[in-house]
């Protein structure tokens, strides 16, 4: 859970950042301030991603960044552009490669946190 809690926190300073610099627009948001921050992606969905990915892979790094290659590619060539289609979000100073780079090297930000978690509470 912690995993999941300090990804959400991440996120919202990643959708902070590409608010400032336009790196992709939502046009459709479900609350108000949702032209910063994809409060259903954010706090949704990629949440409970995270949380599943962790408890099902982090205990096999390969496994672990195979999964986060294949799903960072899938939302960052497919999804991302079908939202664009849709008139929901589009991709303005940033391109779907910069994108996948982006929440591909956030995973091991995650998973190295993971492992500081794992060792600061050890039990002894």
């Amino acid at each position: 859970m912690p995993v999941t809690i300090f990804t959400s926190l991440l996120m919202t300073i990643i959708f902070q950042i590409a608010y400032t610099y336009k790196w992709w627009i939502i046009h459709e948001q479900i609350v108000p301030w949702g032209y910063m921050i994809d409060v259903s992606f954010v706090y949704g969905i990629f949440s409970v991603g995270t949380f599943w990915i962790f408890r099902l892979t982090s205990h096999k790094f390969i496994l672990y960044t195979a999964v986060n290659l294949i799903m960072d590619a899938f939302m960052a060539f497919v999804t991302l552009p079908l939202l664009g289609v849709l008139g929901i979000a589009t991709y303005e100073n940033m391109s779907p490669w910069q994108y996948f780079l982006v929440m591909f090297g956030l995973s091991f930000v995650i998973y190295g946190y993971h492992k500081w978690q794992q060792k600061i509470y050890k039990s002894d």
